[in-house]
C-alpha cells in the first residue's frame, strides 16, 4: 500500500504498540501518538475560523508539537511554525503574513506575542499548559480519521526561510511533498524501524521535520524530544533515550565537541546523524570521539535533494549531483561556469569566472511556492529553472562545493538571519551615522554576523554602550546581534554614498579600522581585537581546515 500523504502515513500506525514518541517524563506507543493526533484534528475542526485552515505552532520541542503536526495532517490544516528566536515588529509581520487563524502556544509563547498585532485575537489562542485543555482535549478522542478532503496536494506546512530582500517568507510544503521527503530521506539516512531518533533541532526548522520528523513517522522509528538543545545535556539524553539517531546543524556539533572530553565518551548507542555545515575536521573528531558519523548534504525547505553524498570525495565537498539537471551557472549569461582551479588550501584561485549560482534546470515543478509572495517566486523560477540564490563551484573532479548567498542574508547556526534588519536596527542609535552588515566565516562552521558602523568624529566605541541598546531592541533577535563590529569616522563608500559591503565583507575583522569582538554566549559585550587575537583566530581557521575562507 501506498502512503501518499503524512494523514496516510500517520493512519498507518494506528494499532502499532512500539515506541513511537519518547520524553525524559513518558513514552507513547505510535498507536497513541496517532490518538492524540486525532483528538487534536477534533479540536481543530471545532475552532475553524473562516479564511486559510493554518494553525500557528509556537512551542519548544514538546510532545504537543508533534500531537498537532499529527492534528493538522488528519484534519486538512497547515502549521506555521513560529520562531521563538524572531522579535517585535519582525515577528509580528512573519505571523500576520501568513495568515494564522489559530495559534497553539503555551503561556511563555503568548508573553512573547504579547502586545504584537500578529492578527489573531486572544480568545483564538490554544495554551497547552492550560489547566482546563487535557480535559478539553481527552473530551474530543476519536477513531483516527482522516478528513476526505485531504490529498497530496494539501498544504501541509509553512516553513520560514531566508530571502534577499528582507522581507518575510514562508515556503509551502504539501502533504504528497513530506510524505515523500519521508520516504526518500528514510532510505538516505538509513531510519529504520528499530532506529531511536533524537531530535535537537527545533520543530519549527525543516531540518528536524523533513529529516527526521517525517522520516521516522515513514519508517515506524521512535522519536525523542527534549524542549532545547543542550550541549551539555546531549550525550545524557542520548544514553537515556538510547538514541542511534540524530540531525544537527553545524554550530551544534562544535558546541557539543567543545564540552570536556571523557574517557566513555564512545560508550553511546549513536550510529550516525545527518545535518549541514559540520566541518570535515569536526566531523572526523565525532566520530573518533563518539563513534557515530556525520553524513553532511545540501538542500533547502524550497527544494530538497538536489545533491548527494559521493564517498571518497573531498571532505569539504557537497556531494554530486543527485540528478541530471544540477550545475553551476553565470547568472548573468546562464552559462555553465568552468571547474575552481583550487589551490593547496582549497581556495578557488579563479573566483570570478568559476563561482556561480545553484541552480536545478529541471526543479521548476518541484518547487512549490512561497506563500502570498509572487515577487519571490519569480526569483526563484524563471526562464524554466530552479535558482537557489546560493553560490557554488565544482572542482575538476564534479565535485561541488558551497561558496555563500546571495542577497542580505546570513547563515548562523544553521538559520539565516537578515542582514537588513540588524543593520535598521543599528542605525537607530542617535550616533550611529551609517551601518553595514555582513557575514564572515565563522572558524568551524558557517557564518557570523558582522556590522560595520560609521560614528562622529570624537565619539569612542564606549560612548555608544551598544550591548545596552541591543538589548533593548525587542526586534533583534538572538543570531542578528553582530559577533563583530567594526568602527570607522568614515567607512568606505561609493560616490553615491552608498557603502561598499562587498569589500568590507572581504576585508571583515582584518580591517585597519578597530575591530570590537563579542564575548561570552550571555548578554552582549565587546572587546577591542588585538593583532594576537587577530593572528590566533587565523590559527583557528587553519586548524579547522578553513584556510579556503580567508583571504
Amino acid at each position: 500500500m501506498t502512503h501518499d500523504t503524512i494523514a496516510d502515513l500517520l493512519l498507518a500506525r494506528t494499532g502499532d504498540t512500539r515506541p513511537g514518541l519518547l520524553t525524559r517524563e513518558r513514552t507513547w506507543t505510535w498507536d497513541e501518538v496517532v490518538r492524540e493526533s486525532a483528538a487534536r484534528a477534533a479540536l481543530a475542526r471545532t475552532l475553524r475560523a473562516e479564511g486559510p485552515f493554518h494553525i500557528g505552532v509556537l512551542l519548544d520541542n514538546v510532545p504537543e508539537y508533534l500531537f498537532w503536526l499529527g492534528g493538522a495532517a488528519l484534519a486538512g490544516a497547515a502549521v506555521v511554525g513560529i520562531n521563538p528566536t524572531r522579535r517585535g515588529s519582525y515577528l509580528e509581520q512573519e505571523v500576520r503574513h501568513t495568515d494564522c487563524r489559530l495559534i497553539v502556544t503555551d503561556r511563555a509563547g503568548r508573553a512573547l506575542l504579547d502586545g504584537l498585532d500578529v492578527g489573531v485575537p486572544p480568545e483564538r489562542f490554544v495554551l497547552v499548559d492550560d489547566p482546563a485543555y487535557a480535559d478539553r482535549v481527552a473530551a474530543l478522542a476519536a477513531e483516527p480519521a482522516r478528513d476526505p478532503a485531504v490529498d497530496a496536494t494539501t498544504r501541509m506546512l509553512l516553513l520560514f526561510t531566508s530571502g534577499t530582500t528582507g522581507a518575510s517568507k514562508a515556503a509551502i510544503c504539501s502533504q504528497g511533498r513530506l510524505a515523500g521527503l519521508g520516504h526518500a530521506n528514510s532510505a538516505k539516512y538509513e531510519v529504520t524501524r528499530d532506529d531511536i531518533c533524537y531530535c535537537p533541532m527545533p520543530l519549527f526548522h525543516g531540518n528536524a521535520l523533513m529529516a527526521l520528523w517525517a522520516p521516522a513517522l515513514a519508517a515506524g522509528a521512535a522519536v525523542a524530544l527534549t524542549p532545547k538543545f543542550s550541549a551539555s545535556g546531549f550525550l545524557p539524553d542520548v544514553r537515556h533515550f538510547g538514541a542511534t539517531f540524530f540531525t544537527y546543524v553545524g554550530k551544534a556539533i562544535a558546541y557539543v565537541l567543545g564540552q570536556p572530553a571523557r574517557g566513555d565518551d564512545a560508550d553511546n548507542p549513536l550510529t550516525h546523524a545527518f545535518g549541514t555545515e559540520a566541518s570535515p575536521e569536526d566531523k572526523a573528531a565525532f566520530l573518533s570521539r563518539f563513534g557515530c558519523r556525520l553524513v553532511e548534504g545540501y538542500g533547502s525547505s524550497e527544494g530538497a535533494g538536489m545533491l548527494k553524498q559521493a564517498p571518497g570525495g573531498p571532505a569539504s565537498a557537497l556531494g554530486v549531483p543527485a540528478r541530471d539537471g544540477v550545475r553551476i551557472v553565470d547568472p548573468e549569461t546562464r552559462a555553465v561556469c568552468p571547474p575552481a582551479l583550487l589551490d593547496a588550501h582549497g581556495r578557488v584561485r579563479n573566483p570570478e569566472e568559476a563561482i556561480g549560482e545553484i541552480v536545478d534546470t529541471e526543479g521548476a515543478a518541484r518547487f512549490e511556492g512561497y506563500y502570498k509572495n509572487p515577487a519571490a517566486n519569480a526569483e526563484r523560477v524563471h526562464d524554466g529553472w530552479y535558482w537557489t540564490g546560493d553560490l557554488g563551484y565544482v572542482d575538476e573532479a564534479g565535485y561541488f562545493y558551497f561558496a555563500g548567498r546571495s542577497g542580505d542574508w546570513i547563515r548562523v547556526d544553521g538559520e539565516n538571519t537578515s542582514a537588513l534588519l540588524t543593520e535598521r536596527v543599528l542605525r537607530r542609535h542617535p550616533d550611529v551615522l551609517a551601518a553595514g552588515v555582513f557575514g564572515v566565516p565563522d572558524p568551524r562552521s558557517g557564518d557570523q554576523v558582522m556590522a560595520a558602523i560609521e560614528i562622529p568624529e570624537g565619539t569612542g566605541f564606549a560612548a555608544l554602550k551598544l550591548p545596552d541598546f541591543l538589548a533593548g531592541q525587542e526586534d533583534l533577535g538572538t543570531k542578528g546581534v553582530p559577533r563583530y563590529v567594526r568602527v570607522s569616522h568614515a567607512l568606505p563608500a561609493t560616490g553615491s554614498n552608498k557603502l561598499r559591503k562587498k569589500e568590507m565583507q572581504s576585508e571583515g575583522w582584518r580591517t585597519a579600522d578597530p575591530v570590537y569582538r563579542w564575548t561570552g554566549r550571555g548578554a552582549p559585550a565587546y572587546a577591542l581585537m588585538t593583532d594576537a587575537d587577530k593572528a590566533a583566530l587565523r590559527e583557528e581557521f587553519l586548524a579547522n581546515g578553513r584556510a579556503r575562507f580567508l583571504p
